[in-house]
């Protein structure tokens, strides 16, 4: 006899409680997908260099003009999801966020590294950051050395998708005159 078991849903509220009471740790690496509580994978450091060089790139050329958001929470409210991607730019702010944490419209761009967590990225999350309105996401995937630009949220998909080799440069869609080699980004 199957037995089915229920699966219990969070709301952010209640994700934020669990860390205010200790349930969750500040350092355990997890995110709120869609209401679940759900770990992270383990960061290597191929990995942590690429976010490392994006971090470098992006801060010495926009960190004037936007906030560079390292691995730290975006919210999703209507989502029922927190990320944590590993980079963002946020519109600048006076309070750096101190007073809560930025949501898709504070995101002008948010940047997910992949190597293990790609079918996740893609499939999972990549569909809530268009649902969320996210205008711009990045996927830097490691093991094909390419950068995936999605723009223009609509429903669950975003309507223009490019994937950029080493070879090729991009522009943030909300700096066009800043643009980046791939190399320079990748490695």
């Amino acid at each position: 006899m199957a037995v089915m078991l229920a699966r219990r849903r969070f709301t952010l509220d209640e994700y934020h409680r669990m860390g205010e009471a200790g349930i969750l740790d500040e350092d355990e690496r997890v995110e709120l997908i869609d209401g679940e509580i759900v770990p992270m994978t383990p960061i290597g450091p191929p990995h942590a260099s690429v976010v490392a060089r994006i971090n470098a790139a992006l801060s010495a050329r926009l960190g004037r003009r936007a906030v560079v958001w390292t691995q730290n929470p975006v919210t999703l409210r209507r989502q029922r999801s927190e990320f944590q991607p590993d980079l963002a730019l946020l519109r600048r702010r006076r309070d750096f966020y101190r007073a809560g944490h930025p949501g898709p419209e504070d995101a002008l761009l948010v940047v997910e590294v992949m190597d293990s967590s790609a079918a996740r990225d893609r499939r999972v999350k990549l569909p809530i950051y268009a649902r969320g309105g996210v205008r711009e996401v990045w996927l830097v995937d490691l093991k094909t050395a390419t950068l995936e630009v999605h723009r223009r949220p609509e429903a669950s998909a975003y309507r223009i998708c490019r994937v950029l080799g080493r070879d090729d440069s991009v522009c943030p869609r909300a700096f066009p005159r800043e643009r980046f080699s791939i190399r320079s980004l990748i490695g």
